[in-house]
């Protein structure tokens, strides 16, 4: 028995470091969860889906992504649902879910990186991905591009693992990976072909012509067998409809204008770039934040991202250059991380619509690793005065910076207990009557609202059109109006769910939290 405790003393001695900076991990994404995470139409939309799953309503379609109307694989209904369920329906649990998977992600970044370089490195990538005010914003709410960055970690280390034991089954499991991402987001492709010509180079690199043909193709044979497996659930549902999702990804990537070579290439990269250093690692703030700081503040800001941002891809093409030209085993390694930020950032010149933070989840964990690359060279350079005291001044400073962006030090918007209350306020008035619903909004969905009528067995009816309903059947005698545009009309909306009311009148008005409520009944003379 005695053994044993020194054993585990002995074990958290030595793993002190990173247990502290998952217990960070924790805090940061925990703490205060369910009052500053997002709840709005689209959270609303998949709980919704997935209360029906736990109530024998399967699917095999997830979300529709944001832009060219397609729909996602369902896995992350399916991965919400046991966290909805164990937290009795209520909304927090697959938020929760999420920011496990974000103290994970960091645990899987330290492993990876520990593996890879050293514990030095791990250490400082896993500590500063802990703290970045982008990367825990996006670890603190329930949405299908959040678990992307642990995904794309293990996709890619798989690959990694993969070219260097020369496996198969770990070719397939880079796949079944894949597969998986494709469900949490289309930008997945990205990472695939990030995947694709990794393979390739490192096949041609180390094979002659003639074996390196034979071997790529086994191993994107069984990337794809894997792909299948991983996306199935997506596929059978594409199989059974004529692949009509495919038809229309075909058609957005083709024929949209939101796709092809933009003419400002380079701009964009030196904005993916900039962005990718300066937002994760160093807290920069969105383009809506930046009026609070001074001009010189913002300067200096940027300049620091930058500067630590080019050193960083210096160190990184410097070792992959000094890697490949003496053939070391450290060449798949950095070929690995160069493919990663190259093919990575250089497709998003393909597309010409407005690029949001979260499409870099998939890149999110790799500017921590090179940033820690850079300053475990400084560590070690004997060139550099007070390297070691340089490297320290650095970090702190990055924690400086991203204290004063952490997301939970504004006032909680406690958007769910909002629409929980205006959802209450409405169900009260209706008497325990049939009654229609309708939100009069600037870009909101009703669904958030709707979740809860229908947990509390009390949904409200949809009204359909007279081609479906000629007995107007789904008209109740009651309609109940949320306005979250102020001022509000909805006397006379165009909106459908008021429109196919009829002719109404008001006979209640209240203001609840930042809404108005109305209550509309049928006009009569």
């Amino acid at each position: 028995m005695q053994q044993r405790i020194s054993k585990l003393r002995h074990l958290i001695v030595n793993n002190l470091p990173v247990i502290l900076i998952l217990i960070l991990a924790s805090f940061y994404r925990l703490y205060r969860i369910e009052d500053y995470m997002t709840f709005l139409g689209d959270e609303g939309r998949d709980v919704l889906v997935v209360y029906n799953i736990l109530h024998g309503k399967l699917t095999l379609l997830g979300p529709t992504s944001s832009v060219g109307g397609f729909f996602l694989g369902p896995i992350y209904y399916y991965f919400m649902a046991p966290f909805l369920w164990l937290f009795n329906y209520n909304p927090v649990g697959p938020a929760i879910g999420v920011a496990l998977i974000g103290i994970a992600t960091v645990f899987l970044l330290y492993k990876i990186a520990l593996t890879l370089f050293n514990k030095r490195i791990a250490l400082i990538a896993s500590f500063l991905y802990s703290i970045s005010p982008l990367v825990v914003t996006y670890s603190r709410s329930s949405w299908n591009p959040n678990p992307m960055p642990f995904v794309s970690l293990l996709t890619l280390i798989s690959v990694f693992y993969a070219i260097k034991k020369n496996s198969l089954k770990l070719f397939v499991m880079c796949g079944f990976l894949m597969g998986i991402a494709f469900q949490l987001h289309y930008l997945a492709l990205f990472l695939g072909t990030i995947v694709l010509f990794y393979v390739l180079f490192t096949t041609v690199y180390k094979s002659n012509l003639k074996r390196s043909i034979e071997q790529f193709i086994k191993r994107v044979g069984a990337i794809f067998l894997g792909l299948i497996i991983g996306w199935s659930p997506f596929l059978a549902f594409e199989i059974r409809h004529d692949f009509i999702d495919f038809k229309n990804v075909f058609n957005f990537v083709v024929h949209s204008q939101d796709t092809g070579v933009s003419s400002g290439l380079f701009s964009i990269i030196y904005d993916l770039f900039f962005r990718l250093f300066a937002r994760t690692i160093f807290g920069f703030p969105p383009i809506e934040h930046t009026g609070i700081y001074g001009n010189s503040i913002l300067w200096a800001w940027s300049m620091l991202a930058l500067a630590i941002g080019v050193l960083s891809v210096v160190i990184l093409l410097s070792n992959f250059y000094k890697s490949l030209k003496v053939k070391n085993e450290n060449f798949y390694k950095y070929a690995l991380l160069t493919f990663w930020l190259i093919i990575g950032i250089s497709l998003f010149g393909l597309y010409k619509k407005a690029i949001y933070d979260y499409y870099l989840a998939f890149l999110f964990p790799l500017p921590f690793i090179l940033v820690a690359i850079l300053f475990d060279y400084i560590y070690l350079n004997k060139k550099i005065l007070m390297q070691k005291l340089l490297v320290l001044i650095l970090i702190i400073l990055i924690v400086f910076l991203n204290l004063r962006s952490i997301p939970f030090q504004y006032e909680p918007n406690r958007q769910l207990n909002q629409m929980k209350s205006i959802a209450k306020f409405v169900e009260d008035k209706t008497q325990g009557k049939p009654f229609n619903f309708a939100l009069i909004t600037g870009g909101n969905s009703d669904h958030a609202y709707r979740y809860f009528f229908t947990i509390w067995n009390h949904a409200p009816i949809t009204i359909e059109d007279p081609v479906h309903d000629p007995q107007r059947k789904t008209i109740t005698s009651q309609l109940f109006v949320v306005c979250e545009s102020l001022p509000c009309e909805p006397l006379g909306h165009s909106l459908w769910e008021v429109a196919g009311f009829g002719r109404a009148e008001i006979v209640g008005k209240w203001n609840v939290s930042v809404v108005e409520i109305y209550k509309l009944v049928h006009y009569r003379e």
